[in-house]
């Protein structure tokens, strides 16, 4: 089977040769990229440049796809509640648009970084690509704490951040949506702020400028809970490969946000079984079964899972020994790496996070036999359901959260249907399958559209 979760840059023994005999560390030299350990903008591109070959990728396209077309770096002044002022740093990597308008989320996180985006806007080409959206990849994000904010400091910090980017963004060109630490909320503060800044001959346009939005701005209804259910519609198509369902299916989450608690509780109610949980508090478990909606309210009142009466409370390596079907993580990147992979006990891990597995910890599942359903795959709902809100939004028209969830489900299980057959055709993963097919796609419009001039 092949893997690209190697760690070495100059491997190909997993892969077809270059056509042109150069190696990724070759074409690494070649674009002055030294390696980095726990890079997340490295690790995303050693597996592309290790699966690029298996997708049949050329040289100069894998040269072309190895590095974002603009990085956008912003520092910006915001006013605290206290007359304080805080210089704050902000990034939009616009990496490829190949297929169409760039399309990526919005992050507000302490540990916000050039290189993370860079891999996130990355993995959002391949996403886009997956999912055959007419959208290209792309990432932003602000360095901050929401948590620490008072909700009119967050809301300057988001004006502040849309009226410093507004001339590198439009619904034509780059597309922002919410992602960690951002919302509906958020999004209808960036969209009023570009209404305000865009002249009165584009102000027609400013409703799909973001997705994401409350439905009365233009939302689609289901946005909050599509990355979650597009995941559930990913395991409801492929499990039974592994001769499972969803029905009496013992699971885990780490992360019990907007993502893990919802797809906890749509799984709870397709018959599964939630048995412990673990976020930056701590962890619990309760072998009988936890209730999903109730420990989702108890998160909300109290911001913790740690304290929730139904469960006991479990070291980590507790928590990671669960004996259940499915690990679910649904937290930040890297989360996973070699020993946390060692200690899991479950069959399938589904990745509802962007790469939370880290290429020690991907190895390690490759040896045990566990099998692991990529995030690019699963982690693309929320993607989907923002394609229908641009599109509804550029036709004037509505849609109902029924009609949303149906159209969701025919994408999803088209894209877990490609990924199962490219399986079969690379004789490789699931993650190398779904990085293949993506790149496939790319290569193709590529191929197509040439090299200007």
């Amino acid at each position: 089977m092949k893997s690209i979760a190697a760690n070495s840059w100059s491997r190909t023994d997993r892969t077809e040769p270059l056509a042109s005999g150069d190696s990724p560390a070759r074409l690494l030299e070649e674009l002055e990229i030294s390696p980095e350990p726990g890079s997340l903008f490295h690790q995303v591109l050693q597996q592309v440049l290790n699966a690029a070959p298996l997708a049949g990728m050329q040289r100069n396209h894998q040269l072309m796809f190895a590095q974002a077309k603009n990085e956008i770096v912003v520092h910006f002044p915001v006013l605290m509640d206290d007359g304080r002022l805080r210089i704050l740093t902000g990034y939009r990597i616009q990496h490829n648009n190949a297929l169409g308008p760039y399309k990526g989320g919005l992050r507000f996180h302490p540990h916000v970084t050039l290189d993370q985006m860079k891999g996130l806007a990355m993995i959002m080409s391949l996403k886009c690509s997956l999912m055959r959206l007419p959208f290209g990849g792309a990432k932003g994000g602000v360095r901050c704490n929401p948590r620490e904010l008072a909700r009119d400091e967050l809301m300057r910090v988001t004006r502040r951040f849309c009226s410093a980017i507004s001339n590198q963004i439009g619904p034509d060109y780059d597309i922002p949506g919410p992602g960690v630490g951002t919302d509906a909320q958020t999004m209808a503060w960036f969209a009023d702020t570009i209404a305000q800044t865009t002249p009165e001959q584009g102000r027609q346009d400013v409703t799909r400028a973001v997705t994401g939005k409350p439905i009365e701005l233009g939302g689609v209804p289901g946005r909050d809970r599509a990355s979650a259910m597009g995941m559930v519609m990913v395991l409801e198509e492929i499990l039974p490969d592994f001769n499972m369902s969803l029905k009496g299916l013992r699971f885990s989450v780490v992360g019990f946000g907007k993502v893990g608690s919802w797809t906890a509780r749509i799984l709870e109610e397709r018959g599964a079984i939630l048995v412990a949980v673990m976020d930056e508090t701590g962890a619990v478990r309760n072998d009988r079964g936890l209730e999903a909606g109730e420990l989702a309210a108890y998160v909300q009142s109290t911001g913790a899972v740690r304290g929730f009466s139904q469960a006991r409370a479990v070291s980590r390596e507790e928590f990671l020994k669960a004996p259940v079907d499915l690990f679910i993580p649904a937290a930040l990147e890297g989360l996973i790496d070699a020993e946390s992979a060692a200690n899991i006990r479950a069959k399938v891990v589904a990745e509802a996070a962007s790469l939370p597995t880290t290429p020690e910890g991907d190895e390690v599942f490759l040896q045990r036999g566990i099998e692991v359903l990529p995030s690019l795959l699963c982690n693309a709902g929320g993607l989907v359901a923002s394609y229908f809100e641009w599109s509804m939004n550029k036709s004037s028209q509505t849609m109902t959260a029924t009609e949303a969830e149906e159209r969701l489900g025919q994408h999803m299980s088209d894209a877990a249907r490609r990924v199962r057959i490219a399986r079969h055709r690379f004789e490789s993963d699931l993650r190398t399958a779904a990085i293949c097919t993506a790149l496939e796609q790319i290569e193709r419009v590529h191929s197509l559209r040439g090299v200007f001039p």
